[in-house]
């Protein structure tokens, strides 16, 4: 392996769970999917483990995603959600609704461009991007250019009190 796996967890293993947080929106379940790739990588000995650990946790994140939509079809009750504390009760439901609408405005992205934003998010140089959604370098910036404007007019038209007229 032609990178010392511990420098790499060092400094890769925070922008990788961030990366899975934005992908399964569960930080409990990002870090376990982070640590399961970081296990993946002692066993395969990638050469380029950075780049790896990002194309094996995408790969997992989507897998975790396919496996709970299923379980999902299969349940009969639904589970009440937990309620908010009373401290605070307002902050939480201001900061779940900003959460649910950032996730709405992502899930209205493409998957490439939603993918392209996330790994650039994650620290991933435009070469790992590259490498891991098989585009060209040289469209990485153009794609990041169109994720973000198409993110920020998703999460604009879906705020609250917002009324687009038609015509």
């Amino acid at each position: 392996m032609s990178q010392d796996l511990a420098e790499v967890y060092r400094t890769t293993y925070r922008a990788l769970v961030r990366f899975l947080y934005r992908k399964v929106w569960d930080a409990a379940r990002a870090e376990d999917l982070a640590q399961e790739a970081f296990a993946r990588a002692v066993v395969h000995k990638p050469d380029n483990a950075r780049g790896w650990l990002f194309i094996v946790a995408a790969n997992m994140a989507r897998d975790d995603a396919r496996r709970a939509a299923r379980e999902r079809r299969h349940l009969t009750l639904l589970k009440a959600e937990p309620q908010a504390s009373e401290t605070g009760a307002d902050d939480a439901i201001h900061e779940e609704s900003e959460r649910s609408h950032v996730r709405a405005a992502l899930e209205q992205l493409t998957p490439r461009d939603r993918e392209v934003l996330l790994l650039w998010d994650s620290g991933l140089s435009y070469d790992e991007i590259a490498t891991q959604t098989g585009l060209a370098r040289g469209a990485i910036g153009t794609t990041l250019s169109r994720a973000r404007r198409r993110l920020v007019q998703a999460y604009e038209a879906g705020k609250p009190g917002e009324h687009v007229a038609r015509g």
